[in-house]
């Protein structure tokens, strides 16, 4: 991950930490869905929402259809108002990350005192999807 791919999630995450600042914790999904949509927008971010993520077995495309909440720079997001995030909200962010085919994802969750961001990258090397912290993202910073 470059510093300028790690600085688009960090930009991501500051949206909704002012989001979350604003309206507090607990409402609805979707309150904070267009409030970060429209913080986005007063931040100048071209951010998509509710991005179609289309699926193919063996070249054919599936019926089902997956959304992601938001898409930014490569960054497919996930939005919980949740007491606690569960390893199937996780689950759900890999999910969409993999039908993408990209290797960054953020998980929020405004459900909380405070804002709980989850940021992952996939390792194609180990095929493997890591937590990303604030003490171990710089060993996979690439210049």
């Amino acid at each position: 991950m470059t510093r300028q791919e790690y600085k688009d999630m960090y930009d991501a995450i500051g949206v909704a930490m002012e989001v979350h600042r604003t309206l507090g914790r607990g409402m609805a999904e979707q309150v904070y869905q267009e409030a970060y949509a429209i913080e986005a927008h007063l931040r100048g971010m071209d951010m998509e929402r509710e991005k179609r993520l289309q699926l193919f077995y063996k070249g054919v495309e599936l019926q089902k259809v997956f959304f992601a909440d938001f898409f930014y720079k490569g960054i497919v997001m996930e939005f919980k108002s949740v007491e606690e995030v569960c390893a199937e909200h996780r689950a759900q962010l890999i999910n969409y990350l993999r039908i993408a085919r990209l290797d960054r994802g953020i998980l929020f969750n405004f459900g909380e005192m405070n804002l709980h961001t989850e940021r992952y990258l996939y390792q194609p090397e180990e095929d493997r999807y890591v937590l990303l912290t604030h003490e171990n993202f710089t060993q996979y910073l690439s210049d």
